[in-house]
């Protein structure tokens, strides 16, 4: 059986929409892959600065605006697909995250399913987060069924995009977590210099490390927490942010960062023994944090396609659609924490 699905991402580093028009083939209980296109939107300007203060907007405001992604991402998506000849069985939407703190079990993503159904004039599954977190789960990470499905020569996949999670196999149970924050601190860094991102981390790599603010980063308390857990925005500004003093070079700071990010994944590696890891996300184009990781965890590390390293999250949303349109389980609660595995996402039609 062939299937034709639009994943979309819109993740915490905030550089737009990633739009992956897929085709997956299921043949004797075996799934592949083939992602036609990709492309990432850059939001309207007005679109990026609201989404960019939606955590301190007004009620009426924040709905407002999950009506308006919604429907710009409908809009967006019809008209991908119409220039590809494309025809989708369904839009699969991340969505755009607010808040997510799931001890409160409250997590919510905006782009709203109805809205953007309607239009696209496309069937739309959403909202993955809320199900799990009612089961007592974290609410993230979400891909990793995708990752033992579709990735499964690896032995584990690991995204650095805002921030930096990981998923693997070990003894026929599937474990993932976020690791550390990773693109939402450097490009906070590169913002403050009024760039987008550190173009191959090029600043970073001009820079040298603070001894104290590396020692700070290191005793967070996220770190001696156990899997499962997961970050947020909020944890992220709360304590990664403010020991980011902007008096010290920003170079430094870009440098320190880096090697930061890379301590933390090689530990992860080191202490589950994994040869083959499979790097995708806008930090895999950083080749300054590339080269880092490297020198802390050796030749661990492989660089897909290109397609691969830029959608490979919305490839997974994607099939995480899909699986919630045949009724099949779609989280793992080994991952998660949940209660229990199950198929969660709301379905919006046109």
């Amino acid at each position: 059986m062939v299937y034709r699905v639009v994943g979309l991402m819109s993740g915490t580093s905030m550089d737009g929409l990633d739009i992956g028009l897929c085709t997956f083939t299921e043949r004797e209980g075996y799934w592949s892959f083939v992602i036609d296109h990709g492309e990432t939107r850059p939001f309207p300007p007005h679109l990026a600065e609201a989404l960019a203060k939606a955590h301190i907007l007004p009620a009426s405001e924040l709905v407002e605006l999950s009506i308006t992604l919604g429907a710009w991402c409908g809009e967006t998506v019809k008209e991908v697909v119409g220039m590809h000849h494309f025809e989708p069985l369904l839009i699969a939407s991340h969505g755009h995250t607010v808040f997510h703190q799931p001890e409160k079990s409250m997590t919510l993503q905006i782009g709203h399913g109805d809205v953007m159904a309607k239009a696209a004039g496309i069937p739309v599954v959403c909202d993955f987060r809320t199900a799990d977190v009612y089961l007592e789960g974290q609410g993230a990470p979400l891909v990793p069924i995708g990752d033992r499905v579709l990735f499964g020569e690896y032995d584990a996949c690991l995204n650095l995009g805002g921030i930096a999670n990981i998923s693997y196999e070990q003894s026929g149970r599937q474990h993932a977590f976020d690791i550390c924050p990773c693109n939402m601190l450097l490009n906070l860094l590169a913002g403050r210099v009024a760039k987008a991102f550190d173009l191959d981390g090029e600043m970073a790599a001009s820079g040298q490390l603070i001894p104290a603010l590396s020692a700070q980063l290191e005793q967070l308390p996220y770190y001696r927490n156990r899997p499962p857990k997961s970050l947020s925005r909020e944890m992220v500004f709360a304590e990664w942010v403010t020991l980011l003093d902007d008096t010290l070079p920003h170079s430094d700071l870009l440098y320190t960062c880096c090697e930061h990010i890379a301590t933390q994944i090689a530990k992860v590696i080191r202490e589950n023994d994994l040869n083959s890891v499979l790097v995708t996300g806008g930090g895999a184009m950083n080749k300054h944090l590339v080269r880092t990781m490297q020198q802390h965890a050796g030749d661990s590390f492989v660089l897909p396609a290109l397609k691969t390293i830029h959608y490979k999250e919305a490839l997974v949303f994607g099939f995480l659609g899909l699986l919630r349109w045949m009724g099949r389980p779609n989280v793992l609660s080994s991952v998660t924490g949940a209660m229990k595995d199950h198929c969660s996402g709301m379905v919006a039609l046109p």
